[in-house]
């Protein structure tokens, strides 16, 4: 996918969701739509960063259950000015954030996507460049009292690759850190 896609699907995301209720409804904006950065680091590997939203509704189990989507690369990390592997990671994230009304929220998240890793020279085009991704990370959400938002997570990929049978650089273990401005809230 191309960057100039990931960024119209978020700027669309982030207006449809400001329109969701008419203006002049008294209901208003039923929700908290979240949007940020994402840094992340396989371990022993590339940092890769990029871009996330996370959307939670009161009326989607009392804001417990989050969704999110993600968009994080190589090439906006390791791979920037270098001859570093090019890797995109495309992620939908569902989450359950305990003690959600608090602060300090410990949360769980399961991660679904694509992984596509460019190695530029064709004569790497026998290897596995592509996989689905089926991750889960477990950490702590920090929401401060003003619009911002700091996650930590470990994770793990559950079908990491080995250069035969799936990408090499797709590691089994990862660490992540999203910071998040909060541009909606109920």
């Amino acid at each position: 996918m191309n960057k100039k896609i990931i960024f119209s699907i978020l700027f669309i995301t982030s207006v449809f969701c400001s329109k969701a209720q008419p203006s002049g409804s008294k209901a208003g904006w039923l929700g908290e739509l979240k949007g940020g950065i994402r840094i992340q680091k396989a371990q022993k590997l590339y940092w890769e960063n990029g871009f996330a939203v996370d959307f939670a509704s009161p009326k989607i189990m009392d804001s417990r259950i989050h969704f999110g989507l993600s968009y994080v690369t190589s090439r906006l990390g390791s791979a920037m000015g270098t001859n570093a592997i090019k890797q995109d990671n495309f992620l939908f994230s569902p989450a359950y954030h305990f003690r959600h009304q608090k602060h300090l929220q410990p949360f769980t998240r399961l991660n679904l996507g694509y992984f596509h890793s460019d190695y530029e020279y064709a004569i790497f085009d026998v290897l596995p460049n592509k996989a689905f991704l089926l991750s889960v990370d477990a950490g702590l959400s920090y929401e401060f009292t003003f619009p911002l938002t700091v996650s930590l997570s470990a994770g793990y990929n559950v079908n990491n690759g080995t250069g035969s049978a799936g990408p090499g650089t797709l590691y089994p273990v990862f660490y992540q850190m999203s910071i998040y401005y909060t541009v909606l809230k109920k």
